[in-house]
C-alpha cells in the first residue's frame, strides 16, 4: 500500500502547476469495525505515532468516554518544537537548536524562550531584533515577498467535509494580532504559517488544546497540524462506523492549502518548494520532483 504523498510541480510561466498523487486510504476506519469504544480508543494512540493521543481523545468525545489523562498538550509542544528547532533550520541553512529545557512543562519559561522575553507588540521590531526564535521566522519572512505561496481559504467550519478550508495551526490561532499582522503584510504564506506554530505553542505554554464533541458521535480535537474530526457510529455498543477526517486530508484537496500555497510560488523560487511544502507539513512521507514545463 502507498502511503506517499507524490507532488509533481511544472513551471507554467511565472508560476508554478502542483499536480498531487494522494497515498492509499488508511486502513485504520476498517480495523476498528465491531471493536468497543473502549478498544478503539486504546488503540489509535498505539497506531499513530503522530497525533495519536489527540484520535484517541477525539475516540472519547465522540462515543462519550472518560478523558482523563487524555491531554495531547504535550505532543503538540513537542512537533511544533521540533520544527522550529530542528527541521526548518536545516531547510534554510541554519544550526539546529536543542529543544529547550523542561519544554514540556511549558510555562513562563518557555514563553520567554519563544520570544526572548516578553511577548511582542510588533511583529516587524520582533523579527528585527535577534531575540528568541526571531531569526528563524526572520530567515523564512526573507524567502518569500508578500503574497508568494498564500492561500486564502474559509476558516475550518465544515470538518467533515473535504472542501478547501484552514485546517492548520496558524488557522486556529489567526485572530491573534501578531497573527493578523503577518497577514496583512505577507498574505497567508509561509511567515504566517510557520508564525502560526510559534502563537500556537506560546498558547499552549498555559492553556489546553481546543477539544469537544461537536455533534453525537462527532468530536474535534486540535493537534500540531490543525484538528482532527471523528464521527463515531455504534450499534450494540460497538463501532458500526467511523470517519477519520486529518488535518493532511484538507491540505491536500483540490484547490487546497497545498496546491494553492505551491501555485502562488514564483516558479524562479521552485527550489523553495520543499520549504513550503515542510511549513504546510503533510503528515505522510512526501515525494517531490519537478518535470519540464506544463
Amino acid at each position: 500500500m502507498n502511503q506517499t504523498l507524490g507532488i509533481t510541480i511544472a513551471r507554467d510561466g511565472a508560476r508554478l502547476k502542483a499536480v498531487l498523487a494522494l497515498p492509499a486510504p488508511s486502513p485504520v476506519e476498517a480495523m476498528m469495525l465491531g471493536k468497543t469504544p473502549e478498544e478503539v480508543a486504546e488503540l489509535m494512540p498505539r497506531l499513530f505515532n503522530l497525533c495519536g493521543m489527540a484520535q484517541g481523545l477525539a475516540v472519547r468525545l465522540a462515543t462519550g468516554l472518560e478523558t482523563a489523562g487524555c491531554d495531547p498538550r504535550r505532543e503538540i509542544l513537542r512537533d511544533h518544537l521540533s520544527k522550529l528547532c530542528l527541521r526548518w533550520p536545516a531547510l534554510i541553512g541554519h544550526d539546529p537548536m536543542p529543544l529547550p529545557a523542561e519544554w514540556s512543562k511549558g510555562g513562563a519559561a518557555l514563553q520567554r524562550w519563544i520570544w526572548g522575553g516578553a511577548r511582542p507588540l510588533q511583529l516587524a521590531d520582533w523579527l528585527s531584533s535577534g531575540a528568541g526564535i526571531s531569526p528563524l521566522l526572520a530567515a523564512i519572512a526573507e524567502r518569500f515577498a508578500p503574497g508568494e505561496a498564500v492561500a486564502d481559504l474559509p476558516d475550518l467550519s465544515q470538518p467533515l467535509s473535504l472542501v478547501p478550508q484552514e485546517n492548520s495551526a496558524a488557522g486556529r490561532v489567526r485572530d491573534a494580532d501578531l497573527m493578523r499582522q503577518a497577514e496583512a503584510r505577507y498574505g497567508r504564506g509561509p511567515l504566517w504559517r510557520s508564525l502560526g506554530r510559534v502563537v500556537d505553542l506560546d498558547r499552549l505554554c498555559f492553556d489546553r488544546p481546543p477539544a469537544s464533541r461537536i455533534a453525537p458521535g462527532v468530536a474535534s480535537v486540535a493537534a500540531a497540524r490543525g484538528a482532527y474530526t471523528l464521527q463515531v457510529r455504534l450499534s450494540a455498543g460497538r463501532v458500526s462506523a467511523l470517519t477519520r477526517i486529518t488535518p493532511t486530508d484538507h491540505l491536500t484537496v483540490p484547490g487546497g492549502m497545498l496546491q494553492l500555497s505551491l501555485e502562488t510560488l514564483p516558479a524562479e523560487k521552485a527550489s523553495l518548494a520543499s520549504l513550503v511544502v515542510d511549513i504546510l507539513d503533510p503528515c505522510v512521507p512526501v515525494l517531490m520532483r519537478e518535470v519540464a514545463d506544463a
